[in-house]
């Protein structure tokens, strides 16, 4: 079913799941073989060559007016009225007006040939925005230190950056409130010894760039 019918369900509180295909191979190929790449087919997954022309195409910025947008995905178009084309769908986030973009790219064409956009649907973060978000949560002066000292104890070294933790994001999305209409995560942090932060009353806003504590 197309992502569009997804995003006209908004108003009753969808949740978009998404991923992305990478077509994965194994074992070495001929020497001669290997200079020879063969043509992806209607049915095959997008490879990662694709992947990357279609984000460039969909973030191109002819088709970014204004805002402060993210790339978060791109996969395949399942749609099966273009059976014989090879065509991309990325998922662009603007946090300035809190709206999920899904551009349709013909990768034959490198064309985008279809846009829609929707409110109040969070698809699943982004490996980049929960970076995002731990570079949020360690610029908070009691918290980051906080990461910094339980880090330390659990490594016995300094944390040099957010990509030494391992980080799991889920979207966090209440009824009220000002992640009702922002895009918030609630970030899970694993330390190198096996053990979790308490984070569980932590929020970050990535629309308004914040860290908020919930209050029980």
């Amino acid at each position: 079913m197309r992502r569009r019918l997804v995003i006209a369900a908004a108003g009753l509180g969808a949740v978009l799941v998404c991923g992305t295909l990478l077509l994965v191979t194994s074992g070495e190929a001929p020497q001669a073989a290997q200079g020879v790449r063969e043509t992806p087919s209607q049915g095959d997954p997008l490879t990662p060559e694709e992947i990357a022309r279609a984000g460039e195409i969909a973030t191109a910025k002819n088709h970014l007016k204004s805002g402060q947008t993210e790339l978060l995905y791109v996969e395949r178009d399942d749609d099966k009225d273009a059976e014989q084309a090879r065509r991309a769908e990325a998922y662009i986030y603007d946090y300035s007006t809190d709206t999920l973009i899904v551009r349709t790219v013909d990768l034959g064409s490198s064309k985008v040939i279809e846009e829609t956009k929707g409110r109040g649907v969070q698809p699943p973060p982004s490996k980049r925005e929960e970076l995002r978000a731990a570079e949020l949560l360690l610029a908070d002066p009691k918290l980051g230190a906080g990461v910094r000292q339980s880090f330390r104890k659990a490594a016995g070294r300094e944390l040099a950056s957010p990509s030494d933790l391992a980080l799991r994001g889920l979207i966090f999305s209440p009824e009220r409130g000002r992640c009702a209409q922002h895009r918030c995560l609630r970030l899970f942090v694993r330390l190198p010894d096996g053990t979790f932060l308490d984070t569980s009353r932590i929020v970050i806003d990535l629309s308004a760039k914040r860290v908020h504590t919930l209050e029980w």
